[in-house]
């Protein structure tokens, strides 16, 4: 049994938190007191169906807190804190993962640290030239948003970076995430620093290309007035292709896709790329072509339903919608914004928040849904959405 301490209380933080907890004595910190709080009232502050479910019905050796002095007595140290992309610098902002190691360092010299938060290729490394601090690993998480623990409890693999010298640290990370998971025989790869931090851009990029692939194919059938669920049915039938994440939408959004396909552009520089390029154009191609559709109708009144990037979600972080809103407002047009996880007195993007479903449904010409939801049914008429297949 490890002493494990975990700095973030987010989708990442929290779910290997109440994963390594089932084994392990786990303390996990955040600089939120309501979060905390939360956590040790074994109340989820995300949603997340299986961490509600564990919170209800497992022991789990689990205790939250602000304080940073739970890394004096911590075995190993996982960062999963958030690092956003910096647009103006073309970096991912990593204060908070420097922040997490100076504090380990002058606290617990000896504790393993292992970044489970998204960073740029080769970034590992400079930490450990910077702190003359060997045992820095990095594994990547592959999970997704009301998914996490499920995603940890079946991972599809697990991925542990780490020079030759942490080889048996990498090993011992490796099985206590397999430890805590559900799947037996996960496939385990352990591999240099800087090709696990590759894995996760380039991973993340593809599955944007994707995205972005079947959102160009919906923008053609529009405009030529075909039958855009068909099409993707006939291309996706073909086994090599696959019929899977294949719905049209908005655009990507959420926490990962957008920042790291910015990143391995930026670290792409100075080498030959096209693709990675036109992949976070195409996304910004998509929603200028959304808002057209839009505007072509002329409504006086948008109405928005949901910030959220995908159904069963409470995050909005960087959800396609907000920049479409962005272009209907450049445009005079007047927008509303249905969103439970808001008040009505709150205001979003300037725009006015009304959560009386009837009423939002009255005031709006339109309504748009990036993901369709069957209270939505009696608005067909006046209902815009690209979500062919009802599903995320």
């Amino acid at each position: 049994m490890k002493n494990i301490a975990i700095a973030g209380i987010g989708y990442v933080g929290l779910s290997l938190a109440v994963l390594l907890s089932r084994y392990n004595n786990v303390t996990i910190i955040d600089i939120v007191p309501e979060k905390v709080d939360l956590v040790n009232k074994r109340q989820s502050p995300i949603k997340d169906k299986e961490i509600e479910y564990f919170f209800k019905n497992e022991e789990l050796n689990l205790i939250a807190t602000t304080d940073e002095a739970a890394y004096a007595t911590a075995d190993i140290v996982i960062i999963a804190v958030p690092t956003n992309y910096d647009d103006e610098h073309n970096y991912f902002d990593t204060s908070a993962v420097e922040h997490v190691i100076e504090s380990v360092m002058s606290a617990n010299k000896d504790a393993l640290v292992a970044i489970k938060s998204t960073i740029p290729v080769k970034y590992t490394n400079t930490l450990i030239k910077k702190y003359e601090k060997e045992n820095i690993i990095f594994s990547p998480e592959f999970l997704r948003e009301s998914k996490a623990l499920y995603d940890n409890l079946h991972p599809s693999r697990i991925i542990v970076g780490a020079s030759k010298s942490q080889y048996d640290n990498a090993k011992m990370f490796a099985e206590l995430l397999q430890e805590g998971a559900e799947e037996e025989n996960v496939p385990v790869l352990i591999m240099e620093p800087t090709e696990a931090e590759a894995v996760k851009l380039f991973a993340n990029t593809y599955l944007a290309t994707r995205i972005a692939y079947f959102n160009e194919l919906d923008t053609y059938a529009q405009i030529c007035g075909l039958d855009s669920k068909k099409i993707i049915e006939g291309v996706c039938l073909d086994p090599r292709i696959g019929m899977y994440y294949n719905n049209p939408s908005f655009g990507y959004g959420g926490y990962c896709l957008p920042k790291d396909t910015k990143q391995l552009r930026a670290n792409f520089e100075g080498m030959p790329q096209n693709m990675i390029s036109a992949v976070v154009e195409a996304n910004e191609t998509r929603k200028q072509f959304i808002t057209e559709q839009i505007l072509k109708r002329k409504p006086k009144t948008v109405g928005v339903y949901r910030l959220i990037m995908k159904s069963n979600s409470d995050n909005f972080r960087a959800s396609s919608i907000q920049g479409i809103i962005k272009r209907l407002k450049k445009s005079g047009i007047s927008v509303i914004i249905y969103e439970p996880t808001l008040t009505d007195n709150d205001i979003f993007d300037e725009c006015r928040i009304e959560n009386d479903l009837t009423k939002f449904k009255s005031a709006s010409d339109i309504i748009l849904a990036n993901r369709y939801d069957d209270y939505l049914e009696d608005t067909m008429h006046k209902l815009y959405t690209r979500d062919l297949f009802h599903d995320n």
